[in-house]
């Protein structure tokens, strides 16, 4: 299996399977992935009715051109049949929540590429997005990074990563995991997921916009949401501005005329640029398009 096409993602917005009004609205939001959420936001009893909702949500959620995720749940007998019920050519990615190392994503890439073949598709069609929210797991982020060619992005479940090691999940808590996460994934080459602010917490726009600023300059490159007042935050915050692919344009045409004149750095816009910093520009100009 070769390894999926790499994720470019900004915002991911959380709606449950089995909400019908959240669902109808979802593809308006801006979001450039909707995750339909079998976990969490579905209650035990629900569950089923919440498999048998996704091939109408899945085209309802995605009809803007949104990518559609499905979150399946960590416990194994509810895992194969999410995944039974999320296989398909409308669902490009399955979030993994509770994931317990690098062995356990091999295990659920078999599963899921035993319904791709079924079904005709492509093996690999279906990516994945990791997410670590138990202590164990965290010295494992590099293996699970690069566990298996499906992996696209990489994150933390904060609030239960905090409830496992008995704390508050603030700043100073997150700060030390997050930028292990960032790192794993960095060198994986692929997404880091998050930031180094609240996540359920929308009562303060102007304060989650502030942490995400600060989480983008630390390396992150996309957040998951649960509420649609986030979505433009992070959409502003983690995709370049106007302004900053302006620049980088600019930056490159400047350092291109300096290699075609035989230098290996110039100055551009009073500072000195060379390969590193022409390196970033390019990626910068990648996620605009």
């Amino acid at each position: 299996m070769t390894r999926a096409a790499p994720a470019t993602w900004r915002s991911l917005m959380f709606v449950p399977a089995t909400g019908e009004k959240f669902i109808a609205k979802a593809h308006t939001r801006g979001a450039d992935v909707i995750i339909l959420d079998l976990e969490d936001s579905v209650p035990p009893g629900e569950k089923r009715a919440a498999r048998a909702a996704l091939t109408a949500a899945a085209a309802t959620v995605g009809q803007a051109g949104a990518e559609v995720a499905v979150r399946i749940n960590r416990p194994l007998e509810h895992a194969v049949l999410d995944i039974a019920a999320a296989v398909k050519p409308a669902v490009g990615t399955l979030v993994l929540p509770k994931v317990m190392g690098p062995e356990h994503v091999h295990l659920l890439s078999e599963v899921v590429a035993a319904h791709e073949a079924a079904q005709g598709m492509e093996i690999g069609h279906t990516r994945f997005v990791a997410v670590v929210e138990t202590p164990d797991a965290l010295a494992l982020l590099p293996a699970i990074a690069m566990a298996d060619p499906r992996v696209v992005a990489l994150g933390l479940g904060v609030e239960d990563l905090a409830t496992e090691i008995e704390a508050i999940p603030s700043a100073d808590m997150i700060y030390h995991f997050a930028m292990m996460v960032v790192t794993a994934a960095r060198a994986a080459r692929i997404q880091p997921m998050g930031s180094v602010g609240p996540f359920a917490d929308f009562s303060d726009l102007a304060a989650y916009r502030a942490s995400l600023k600060r989480s983008r300059a630390l390396g992150f490159a996309c957040q998951a949401c649960i509420h649609p007042a986030q979505v433009p935050i992070i959409n502003d915050e983690y995709g370049p501005s106007p302004t900053e692919v302006e620049h980088a344009r600019g930056l490159i045409a400047a350092f291109d005329v300096a290699i075609a004149d035989g230098k290996g750095a110039v100055a551009f816009e009073g500072a000195m640029i060379d390969l590193p910093v022409v390196e970033r520009a390019r990626r910068l100009l990648a996620r605009a398009r």
